[in-house]
């Protein structure tokens, strides 16, 4: 687990853009569980593709014609609980972080792993996450 201190303004990052931070399996469930709306779940991360790709690119996505219906973070290494709910939902996704899950009616339609983010520019990974918007959302 990683220290409040050291996480909390990353996921600031995240929070002062409109994210919804989950920290319980309960919430996770309540949530993903719901069978109408999309929800865009950000795997959180303290590495550093995370900082320079992940976490830009999803607030970048929040600029799009169609957007989720709900944007939601957990943070890995700090939100266990609801961080491994996540990882359930995104079966038969092997667990990485930072990601993004899409879900679409309950469904997980869009699923962007670790080796997607890192070393791509931000700009092209919420493009990526924009396409998945215009076609689910």
């Amino acid at each position: 687990m990683y220290p409040a201190e050291l996480t909390a303004p990353m996921a600031r990052e995240l929070e002062d853009r409109g994210f919804t931070s989950l920290k319980t399996a309960q919430e996770v469930e309540e949530l993903l569980d719901q069978k109408e709306g999309s929800v865009l779940v950000v795997i959180n991360s303290v590495c550093g593709c995370a900082a320079a790709n992940a976490r830009p690119a999803a607030v970048m996505s929040t600029q799009n014609a169609k957007t989720p219906d709900k944007f939601v973070t957990v943070f890995a290494g700090v939100d266990g609980e609801a961080v491994n709910k996540v990882r359930e939902y995104c079966l038969p996704y092997p667990p990485s972080s930072p990601s993004m899950a899409l879900f679409k009616d309950g469904k997980l339609v869009h699923f962007i792993e670790r080796h997607q983010i890192e070393g791509r520019p931000a700009q092209m990974i919420a493009d990526n996450l924009k396409a998945a918007f215009n076609e689910y959302c």
